[in-house]
């Protein structure tokens, strides 16, 4: 029989299960991530009206593509947060596997073999990180702020602190997959699009995404219900690691070249994204769409800050504001609910 505890922690775990599962437009509206949604649409409109430069062609592209990036890393923070975890080291990864990536191709492998050890790399950070949160016990905090440090060393080790802009014989593919457009839409936006719709799946319809959100909801429920909770969440690490490779493989053919800057203070952006579009940093809440329009938001104000001729300084300030508040109303929605 379950004591007084167990059969409290049962109903928890029921409860987040049977929100995870609520359909229809009332509820649809009633999530943060939809209020995001109309804000950037009502900013990208007023832009398009007070500017003559944000609705041409070309600034649209760029932003689409832009936001993009962002996005695709967002994808994997968002899994991490709604399992109760953060992950500080995406930008260095994604450094990390563009430089694996640039070196490879430089030395005169294909495009295909360099972009699956980038990938490979991405996925080890990843289990390194998943395995001493989850088996050994440390606080996810310290462990990826250790891995942001180690990751962007490795990459500056590898390639001796230099960039590298030279990518061998498929050169003009790599540029193709990462700075390529196909009927108008740029191919990062296209790779969004496939892995938002593959997250959403594996969020929302599959064993595993159950898990993610009881885990984060209550931990101590989801073993208790015999869910195994170390393996799930190294494989939530490892999912946000290979986001951030997969952006790293895109970026680097955009750029057409890689340094070991790439991708610093990335991580502050996607956190910022995953919070502003509704994920709870306690964790057990988060969507794919609050993800996307999360960092369509603030590439949407980074670009309007450019045309409008404020200070690039003042960019970082907009994201830690957004942040706060952000996570401001959402205390205050759950205080208005308990």
């Amino acid at each position: 029989m379950l004591d007084a505890n167990q059969t409290s922690s049962t109903a928890d775990l029921d409860a987040v299960m049977t929100r995870q599962t609520q359909t229809g437009l009332a509820t649809f509206i009633g999530q943060q991530a939809f209020w995001v949604f109309l804000a950037a649409a009502l900013a990208a409109l007023t832009l398009g009206l007070v500017t003559d430069s944000f609705a041409t062609p070309q600034n649209l592209f760029n932003v689409t593509r832009n936001f993009a990036f962002v996005a695709i890393v967002a994808l994997g923070m968002t899994v991490v947060i709604i399992s109760g975890g953060i992950d500080l080291s995406v930008g260095s990864v994604l450094c990390l596997s563009a430089m694996i990536l640039a070196i490879q191709m430089n030395a005169g492998q294909s495009f295909w073999v360099a972009s699956a050890m980038a990938l490979a790399a991405a996925l080890l950070v990843g289990l390194i990180n998943g395995i001493l949160i989850a088996v050994v016990g440390m606080p996810s905090f310290v462990v990826t702020l250790g891995m942001l440090s180690v990751a962007r060393s490795l990459a500056m080790v590898l390639s001796d602190n230099k960039m590298i802009f030279q990518f061998g014989p498929d050169e003009t593919l790599l540029f193709w997959v990462g700075g390529g457009s196909t009927f108008g839409l740029p191919h990062p936006v296209v790779a969004l699009t496939l892995l938002a719709l593959l997250t959403g799946f594996l969020l929302n319809w599959t064993r595993w995404g159950v898990h993610v959100f009881a885990i984060g909801a209550n931990e101590r429920a989801a073993t208790m219900t015999g869910i195994r909770v170390p393996l799930t969440k190294i494989s939530v690490f490892m999912f946000s690691s290979l986001m951030a490779g997969v952006a790293g493989v895109l970026m680097a053919g955009w750029l057409g070249g890689v340094t070991t800057n790439l991708g610093q203070s990335l991580e502050l952006t996607v956190i910022a994204a995953a919070v502003i579009g509704g994920a709870n940093l306690m964790g057990g809440a988060g969507t794919v769409f609050g993800a996307v329009v999360g960092a369509a938001l603030i590439e949407i104000i980074r670009n309007s800050l450019i045309l409008l001729g404020v200070s690039t300084f003042w960019q970082g300030a907009f994201v830690g504001t957004f942040i706060v508040l952000a996570v401001a109303f959402d205390r205050i929605r759950a205080y208005r609910n308990s």
